[in-house]
């Protein structure tokens, strides 16, 4: 254990005085020497204080240091930090700011590296949006004077705002480049090749980076797509054009079926899927070629069948005249066409062409008197069963027992009935032509005659056939009145017993001979016996023997 320091220098005082005495040291040199020590003693006394006068200089501004630190610290972090202030030492008053300020350094720390990546990040997007292909390597500049809470959410306000819009951006790139590549299948060029002329990021092979999102190249891509669909429009338009060149052509020389199926895909472009639903190189540059190159093989077939064509659709014109009873001059129509064929003044295409609206007049026509012509069948036809039926009834043999006698006896009935509604159907077809002469201003010709002037003959004739029958009809009854007055006068002779089948009754009711009664009700004589339809007495025949005859 070392002494105290006060025992030490009296020891070693005293220890001196006795090495003083024993040399036998003067008392000057001797005071000398302890003049010589005290000054020695008196420095390092001095440099001690002075450096302790240091030290606690260097603790006090130690202090004033961390405690503007701490305040330059809260100022820039936006945060007031409380502590206990002591009134002690130093050293103490040091020990209470230390964990404060290295608390705030910790923090300034970790704000200044959220900053750092926030400003980082917002570099980067507005370089991309900028359109700068190599962001800027050196790290942001940070306001060190600013390193609030408040600035960092702003920081990363904008920082969201980027990467909504750089989302937006990339969304309209993708949708561009989309848009590119369905225009490429459908168009069948180079996809990658139509990208990179925009940015070379945009291709597939382009994968280390990330797809340019910049105003320039969000409007090359604009331009691109608007061209493509233009380029897509105008392709569609042609196409469509050449199908339809096609399909006339084709029609025109009645091209076979199999040769048409392999331009299928321009013919469906024509009524098929719409301009946003194409299928996959239907309007490739080959594809077009193609097309052309048929109708330019056509066009060139074309001249040679025309006049064929020509001839053919004239035909066609008077088989709907013929058909419809229109008149038509077929021989000078004829004539005419080899006539401007052969002096080469007209355009084959042009005459073609007239034939064919006169082929859609005629049509037309067609329908008009369709309605008309189907009435003046059923006027013809009934007009024939009126003649057969003249005929059959001429006829004396009419009433034997022959095979099929019973279907001309239903015929017979059938064909008083359509004769009696032959002058309704006069009636009908009368003002059905003065409608359509008086809607067309021209008079309806039926196989070159006018139909009115034929319809009104025949109730001329009509009247004058009826006039002759009631004329025939007073002359019988005359004379049957002439033979009741005979007979009265000078009696009646007795006629001989003829067989059933040949005797005449011109009584109202007669008997068939299994006894039956059958009324002389007139369309039924043919069949029980009475009189016919001209009045003259008829024989009665077994209807039932001759039905099985029949079958």
């Amino acid at each position: 254990m070392p002494p105290s320091s006060t025992t030490t220098c009296t020891s070693l005082l005293q220890e001196l005085q006795i090495i003083w005495d024993e040399i036998g040291e003067n008392y000057n040199d001797r005071d000398k020497m302890l003049l010589e020590l005290e000054q020695e003693c008196l420095d390092i006394y001095n440099k001690k204080v002075e450096k302790t006068r240091k030290y606690r200089a260097e603790l006090q501004r130690s202090l004033a240091q961390a405690q503007a630190e701490i305040a330059s610290l809260m100022s820039a972090l936006g945060e007031k930090v409380s502590f206990p202030r002591k009134e002690g030492s130093l050293k103490e008053q040091i020990s209470t700011v230390k964990p404060v300020l290295e608390d705030l350094l910790m923090k300034k720390d970790l704000r200044r590296k959220e900053l750092s990546e926030t400003l980082t990040q917002i570099a980067e997007i507005s370089s991309n949006i900028a359109g700068n292909d190599y962001p800027v390597s050196s790290g942001p500049e940070i306001d060190e004077s600013d390193l609030t809470q408040r600035k960092l959410d702003e920081l990363r306000a904008h920082l969201q705002d980027l990467r909504n819009e750089k989302a937006v951006r990339l969304q309209k790139v993708n949708s561009y480049i989309s848009a590119v590549h369905e225009l490429s299948e459908v168009m069948l060029f180079d996809f990658s090749k139509a990208l990179s002329t925009v940015h070379s990021s945009l291709t597939e092979f382009s994968m280390t980076h990330s797809k340019s999102i910049s105003n320039d190249t969000l409007a090359k891509l604009t331009e691109l797509v608007k061209s493509l669909k233009e380029e897509k429009h105008e392709r569609l338009l042609k196409l469509q054009g050449l199908g339809r060149s096609m399909q006339e052509l084709w029609n025109l020389m009645e091209t076979p079926m199999d040769e048409r199926r392999r331009f299928d895909h321009c013919s469906n472009l024509l009524f098929g899927p719409s301009d946003d639903a194409l299928k996959k190189g239907c309007l490739g540059l080959d594809i077009v070629r193609e097309a052309e190159d048929e109708v330019k093989r056509l066009n060139a077939l074309k001249s040679s069948k025309m006049k064929e064509l020509v001839f053919k659709r004239q035909c066609e014109l008077e088989e709907i005249c013929r058909g419809n009873h229109m008149d038509i001059n077929s021989d000078a129509a004829r004539k005419s066409l080899v006539n401007l064929i052969e002096s080469g003044d007209g355009d084959l295409s042009d005459i073609l062409a007239s034939i064919d609206g006169q082929i859609e007049k005629a049509k037309e026509e067609a329908l008009s008197r369709k309605e008309i012509l189907d009435k003046v069948d059923k006027w013809k036809h009934s007009k024939e069963e009126e003649k057969w039926l003249d005929d059959y009834e001429k006829d004396e043999n009419r009433f034997s027992a022959v095979r099929g006698a019973h279907k001309n006896l239903k015929r017979a009935e059938k064909a008083r009935s359509l004769i009696s509604k032959i002058p309704v159907m006069i009636d009908v077809l009368i003002t059905k032509v003065k409608a359509w002469e008086k809607e067309r201003g021209v008079p309806f010709l039926c196989d070159k005659h006018p139909l009115l002037q034929m319809l009104e003959e025949d109730i001329v004739m009509r009247a004058q056939k009826e006039e002759e029958k009631r004329q025939f009809r007073d002359q019988k009854r005359l004379q049957g009145q002439l033979a009741t007055e005979k007979e009265a006068k000078y009696g009646s002779k007795s006629a001989k017993k003829k067989p059933l089948g040949q005797s005449l009754n011109t009584d109202n009711v007669t008997k068939t001979p299994i006894g039956r009664r059958i009324g002389s009700t007139p369309g039924r004589s043919a069949i029980s016996g009475g009189k016919d339809y001209r009045g003259n007495a008829v024989i009665p025949l077994n209807y039932v023997a001759l039905q099985k005859e029949d079958s």
